[in-house]
Order: C-alpha cells, then structure tokens, then sequence
C-alpha cells in the first residue's frame, strides 16, 4: 500500500491529510502554522519521515473559471520547495470548493465548534488527496 501526503496550502495554515493509494482514502491529520506560506519545515520533515509518502499532493487554488489567482502561484512555489528539499514526487491538484465542502461536513458533524481553522484546513486536504486518488 502506497502512503500518499496531501497539503491544503495557505499562506498562514496548511492542512495535512495522509491517503492511501490501495483504498483510495483519505485522513485529516493536522494543520502546520506558516508563516508567509512558508511552514516551520522540521515540523514537515517529520510527517514525511512518520509516514514515508511515495507522493505529495498540494492543492492548486484556483478561481471558479479555471483561472489562476496570487495564491495559485504560492502553492506551486510551495510544491517545488517540497520536492526540492525532500526528493519526494509532488502533483497538483485543482482544489477549488474543497474548503467550502469541508466546513459543510464538518458543520454537519458538530455544528460551529468544529469549524476551527486547523480542522477545516485539514478536512480541505483530505478533499483534495481524495479528488486526486478518486482518478488515479
């Protein structure tokens, strides 16, 4: 079974979500603080080194026609510095309404309270990777 790592990027949070390529699923894990989009990369190290993804998947924010927005261009800048510092493949993935799906779900299974940035962060991964599973 092939561990794949899925990254919601943002320029103050980035949700983490691990998938499995056999099952095709799908996991929140945690959301990593950053700092102008650039995460404290030790706290990255280790999630790659505790789960030892053969793939990353970063999501690619676009706008609702398929254009690219400012943030479009941080999250490939992120992609490429994750596959530069650790040899690790990267793919992108269009993410567009994962966040709001994720509030949605989240909402649905707990009301406000569960609508905390970390959460919505990683359950937006989690869409994300399991968008890109779902056409492999």
């Amino acid at each position: 079974m092939s561990q794949v790592i899925g990254f919601d990027f943002g320029t103050h949070s980035i949700g983490v979500a691990v998938g499995q390529t056999v099952t095709g699923t799908a996991s929140p894990l945690t959301a990593l603080k950053a700092k102008d989009g650039q995460p404290n990369w030790d706290a990255v190290a280790k999630l790659l080194a505790d789960w030892q993804p053969e793939l990353l998947v970063v999501g690619l924010p676009l706008n609702m026609d398929g254009t690219e927005q400012p943030l479009t261009d941080l999250a490939r800048k992120f992609a490429n510095r994750l596959h530069g510092r650790f040899g690790i493949k990267v793919a992108l993935q269009d993410e567009r309404l994962t966040t709001v799906a994720a509030k949605e779900d989240l909402f649905g299974r707990g009301g406000y309270k569960q609508l905390q940035k970390g959460k919505v962060d990683s359950a937006a991964a989690q869409l994300i990777l399991e968008d890109f599973l779902s056409q492999k």
